[in-house]
């Protein structure tokens, strides 16, 4: 992805999932936003943004945050938000373990409470260790969970499969994740 497309991203996750209020865009209940409205708002913040660098940004992001509408009328953040959406998410049923990548000094008080979303909706988990290590990394020293998905979802709590490699959940109770397992980066 080059440089301005990057930024673009980082304004699009922006915008779509923490604070479309503060450049006056308006979501409708699932998280949908008006690509037009959306190019709009983000004139006015003085963002430079077309629609064919919108729809390269969705079709290229490889950690599949975005999709349009059908009439690509329409964009919304699939995951990953701190406002209230309701993204219309089904349960599936997990691969026996997941991952959390989190910061190392964060990981005493996860065993003890276990996983919640802090200011995001969700807990986010991974399929593969270095996915949620590149996770962690951004918060300090990685460390790496181990949860028991499957067991999880045994025993009654959702899981909703994102994409290839994000999973969220309400929250991770701490008797499902495995201490002994910790990567510590």
């Amino acid at each position: 992805m080059v440089e301005t497309h990057i930024k673009a991203s980082k304004f699009l996750s922006w915008a779509l999932r923490h604070a479309p209020g503060k450049i006056g865009l308006t979501l409708d209940p699932a998280g949908w936003a008006s690509i037009e409205e959306l190019l709009g708002c983000a004139a006015r913040a003085g963002r430079r943004l077309d629609a064919g660098t919108i729809y390269e940004i969705v079709e290229t992001d490889s950690k599949g945050r975005y999709e349009l509408s059908p009439d690509l009328a329409r964009i919304r953040a699939v995951y990953g938000h701190s406002v209230p959406v309701d993204l219309g998410l089904v349960p599936a049923e997990p691969p026996a373990l997941l991952y959390h990548g989190t910061a190392s000094q964060t990981v005493h008080s996860i065993l003890r409470g276990g996983i919640i979303p802090g200011r995001r909706r969700y807990v986010h988990l991974s399929t593969t260790p270095g996915t949620a290590r590149q996770v962690g990394a951004r918060h300090g020293d990685p460390a790496v969970l181990a949860v028991e998905a499957g067991r999880m979802a045994a025993d009654g709590l959702a899981l909703y499969r994102m994409n290839d490699e994000i999973w969220m959940t309400d929250e991770v109770p701490a008797r499902y994740i495995r201490p002994g397992e910790i990567d510590w980066g």
